[in-house]
């Protein structure tokens, strides 16, 4: 069973109420908080802890693990997010788990458990400033998503055709938080901080030509902004930036 803060509420009701037998019930806990499977121990306890569940993050995983590992996401019912997958671990999984889909270009595996949750109410707007930066923004896209998200894009919105951007200010101000992907010097973040009343999470990608060196230009641009609204993670990390938006949007 997935537990959060929800299910754990509902699971403690149907105790008190006596639909769920106490032996169920610790049966559901024995889980918690973490699963060891000998190479990795599975946090089942995150969601309640931090209000954001364990990802699998693939890169230097083998195969096998990542197989592994998500046979018992699916055992415990947790929605499955695995990050900066290939299209050979997604083929072992899906070949076990039909449910499972690849985004390419993001390069994450997803499996949601079927269960119907009400999306929070705060809207998540990611900017990319370029087509080249779509697949950070995607993989925020579909973190963001499958932790309970409403979410938008706005893609290819750079500052060498501001215009494009001015375009969107209507659906800017909708927003209660602004993931803003961009690579080369990194200038879109400190703009859209100057256009809003949002909180700004800037992602500077490894995408530019060699003096922006694998996204170091673009993260000092962001980390120096003069825009006050804007906070910056690490480059190529749209994963970590939907984590900190999707607290944001909790409150």
């Amino acid at each position: 069973m997935h537990m959060d803060a929800q299910s754990l509420k509902k699971l403690l009701n149907e105790i008190k109420n006596g639909k769920t037998s106490v032996d169920k019930a610790i049966s559901l806990f024995k889980g918690m908080p973490y699963d060891d499977i000998g190479f990795a121990k599975i946090d089942n306890h995150r969601h309640i802890r931090c209000g954001i569940p364990e990802a699998i993050y693939c890169q230097s995983k083998t195969v096998e693990q990542i197989s592994d590992i998500v046979d018992q996401f699916v055992k415990r019912e947790k929605d499955v997010l695995a990050t900066r997958a290939n299209e050979e671990a997604f083929k072992v999984v899906a070949a076990k788990h039909p449910k499972a889909k690849f985004n390419k270009l993001a390069r994450t595996i997803t499996i949601r458990n079927g269960k119907k949750r009400k999306k929070k109410k705060g809207l998540i707007l990611i900017i990319a400033a370029g087509t080249s930066d779509i697949p950070v923004a995607e993989e925020a896209r579909e973190t963001a998503e499958i932790v309970g998200n409403r979410v938008e894009t706005i893609y290819d919105v750079g500052v060498a055709g501001i215009h494009r951007l001015l375009d969107k200010m209507a659906d800017m101000s909708k927003a209660g938080v602004i993931i803003v992907v961009a690579g080369m010097e990194g200038a879109l973040a400190s703009v859209v901080g100057g256009l809003v009343d949002c909180p700004i999470i800037g992602v500077p990608t490894s995408v530019g030509y060699g003096a922006s060196f694998g996204g170091i230009a673009p993260l000092l641009s962001m980390l120096n902004s003069c825009s006050a609204g804007v906070s910056v993670v690490n480059i190529d990390n749209g994963f970590g930036a939907a984590c900190v938006a999707s607290l944001i949007n909790n409150k």
